[in-house]
This record gives structure tokens, C-alpha cells and sequence, in this order.
């Protein structure tokens, strides 16, 4: 099963993730609910991320879709 990574405003595909990289996400962001799949960043939000060690290639993809913009709603889901 593949975990892909959208940007929530647009529906644009960011991505894929490992086991490991939606761990980290789900560790260290914020979820409303239990099964909530969305998440808000902004630019301090990865500097937390890339200080509490997360993976080169994740803060990688993060920041390229974040771009100039003042912060951005990712979503990702599980597809075969």
C-alpha cells in the first residue's frame, strides 16, 4: 500500500511517504481527531520538525510545497 501526500487546497499530489515518515508526522503534528489525516504548516512548524529529527527527504518535500506561501494543509492517504 502506497501513502501519498496531497496539498489539501489544491488536491495536488506532494508525494509518497514511508511507514516511517507518517509516523513522524503523526508523533509530532497535532490531530484534531483520532482519524484525522490533515495537517497545518507553516515555516516554524518544520524548523520543529527538522530540530526534532525528521527525515531529510520529508522536510525536503514539505518545504518545496509550503514554497513562498505563509503556511499549507497537507492531507495524506492510504492507496493501493
Amino acid at each position: 500500500m502506497i501513502i501519498r501526500l496531497y496539498d489539501n487546497a489544491s488536491g495536488a499530489e506532494l508525494g509518497t511517504l514511508t511507514e516511517e515518515q507518517l509516523q513522524f508526522l503523526i508523533d509530532n503534528l497535532e490531530e484534531e481527531t483520532s482519524d484525522d489525516q490533515d495537517y497545518y504548516l507553516n515555516p516554524n512548524t518544520l524548523e520543529l520538525l527538522a530540530s526534532r529529527g525528521g527525515d531529510s527527504s520529508l522536510i525536503s518535500t514539505l518545504r518545496q510545497a509550503m514554497g513562498d506561501k505563509p503556511g499549507i494543509e497537507i492531507r495524506w492517504a492510504r492507496e493501493e
